[in-house]
């Protein structure tokens, strides 16, 4: 095997082989020369490698480094998908053969700031190639997006396998490790990175700024939709939050129904059978390496990075997900389903402050839930972190997910994405664009300098009109 240093000679030397036509187009990193693309005074590199294929003996182990190459990679397509199922407008894929990343520079740009984009979906679905970052490039910052590894992949643990239920979490670390050591080479400044992400990527970047491992890797958080407080009802005096402990995770890994009593028999599962664990495994695990606490905890007792953070939530986050998994309701369906999710003694109590409207109870419900799980579980997290504060009001978003009923939606969850990055196919009205403006300029001035544009004491209401502040009734979740 060639040594590093014989590696390093010959790409040197490759170097001034590069014809003319390739200068901005190719990018030196740690493990070889990548090309890319230009276009509206920008270039892209896609499918770059961050850390070797997870695959084989690597399944459920933490990330390996990228193996070196040879001449120079097109860095024109993205990389695959990590291995998942259909999902909420995301389609399904086969391969473990995953962890790539995506750099979108502004053309000779030098040392500007970095942002990091996690991607949503669950924990199961989605990749970083589905966001376009043109919108944030055009202002300035370099833009980073990264797959991770889901479901069952990335959150499998198993009695002795060390890591377990954290490996998906130890892919976005070492995604943030390659931005160290490369982005300058994309005119990316190493000492001003800025994670963010929604939905799962907002609760992924509210545990890393939790995670000892990651100090030093990025220098400011902004979390969109993604408390790591959030939780939903489970019953009476039961609330599901995302994390698991580690042992609870190994125990369910020991009991799942896929044959296997060793290790090796359980890399030697099939993509499809591990698909089929996924129900079981999308929640990330603390007790690890990669997230020693859980995040709650840690938020609690003050054991996060000291760094700025921007953190919101749209006004009507759970108008989709109520719209999906509920019919129509009427007064006696909404107690019902309230007291199935709260139990009967807090269901009147919500009842109390979310009265019946008379027509599709629904709305009342999504307004709880809303509440209950996003708006202020978001309020906690900015009062322990001293973080900035926005709300996403547009009333009449455009709809990123196909084939949805009718209901009024209002600015629900993932409407904002749009107005920040190219997400789905979708079409802004004049105001949305100025407001599109309007919220990309407030992102880019917190990477910058750490302040958007208000004070702590503030939340930004976004919207195309003027809206009244929402009366989100945290007093009743508190109590």
């Amino acid at each position: 095997m060639r040594s590093t240093t014989t590696i390093a000679a010959a790409i040197l030397v490759a170097a001034t082989a590069l014809p003319a036509h390739a200068a901005g187009t190719t990018v030196l990193t740690d493990t070889g020369f990548v090309s890319g693309t230009v276009t509206n005074a920008q270039r892209t590199f896609q499918g770059i490698p961050f850390a070797a294929p997870p695959t084989g003996e690597n399944r459920w182990r933490d990330p390996r480094p990228a193996q070196p190459w040879q001449g120079v990679r097109k860095a024109v397509e993205p990389g695959p998908r990590c291995a998942q199922d259909e999902g909420f407008g995301s389609p399904a894929s086969d391969s473990e053969d995953c962890l790539y990343l995506n750099v979108t520079t502004p053309d000779k740009a030098r040392n500007r700031p970095v942002m990091v984009w996690l991607h949503g979906g669950s924990f199961t679905s989605g990749a970083g190639s589905d966001y376009g970052a043109d919108q944030l490039v055009r202002n300035g910052s370099v833009v980073v997006t990264v797959n991770y590894r889901l479901g069952a992949f990335g959150f499998f643990g198993y009695p002795g396998l060390e890591g377990s239920g954290a490996f998906g979490l130890k892919d976005q670390q070492k995604a943030l490790e390659w931005v160290q050591r490369n982005i300058r080479s994309f005119g990316g400044d190493p000492h001003n990175v800025t994670l963010f992400g929604a939905s799962a990527g907002g609760l992924s970047t509210c545990a890393q700024l939790t995670s000892p491992r990651t100090t030093g890797l990025f220098h400011k958080a902004i979390i969109q939709s993604g408390p790591c407080q959030l939780g939903l009802p489970a019953g009476e005096n039961q609330v599901h939050h995302t994390w698991a402990a580690r042992t609870d995770v190994e125990q369910a890994g020991a009991k799942a129904p896929h044959g296997c009593t060793d290790l090796n028999c359980l890399r030697g599962l099939s993509v499809q059978q591990v698909k089929a664990l996924t129900p079981l495994f999308s929640s990330p695990a603390y007790d690890t390496e990669a997230l020693p606490d859980n995040p709650i905890t840690a938020l609690r007792q003050g054991r996060f990075h000291k760094i700025p953070v921007l953190a919101g939530t749209t006004r009507d986050e759970l108008t989709v997900f109520v719209a999906m998994f509920y019919p129509p309701l009427d007064a006696a369906g909404y107690e019902q389903a309230l007291a199935q999710g709260f139990g009967a003694a807090k269901a009147k109590r919500i009842l109390e402050r979310y009265p019946p409207a008379g027509g599709d109870e629904r709305v009342p419900l999504s307004a709880a839930l809303t509440a209950m799980t996003s708006a202020c579980t978001t309020d906690e997290l900015r009062s322990q972190t001293g973080a900035f504060g926005y709300e996403f009001a547009e009333p009449a978003p455009p709809m990123i997910f196909p084939g949805m009923p009718e209901f009024p939606y209002g600015a629900y969850h993932g409407s904002e994405l749009p107005f920040l990055l190219r997400y789905g196919d979708v079409e802004l009205t004049a105001g949305q664009r100025k407001l599109s403006d309007e919220m990309v300029e407030a992102w880019t001035r917190f990477v910058r300098t750490g302040r958007p544009g208000w004070t702590r004491q503030d939340v930004r209401l976004f919207a195309t009109g003027q809206v009244a502040p929402a009366d989100h009734r945290c007093d009743l979740w508190s109590s």
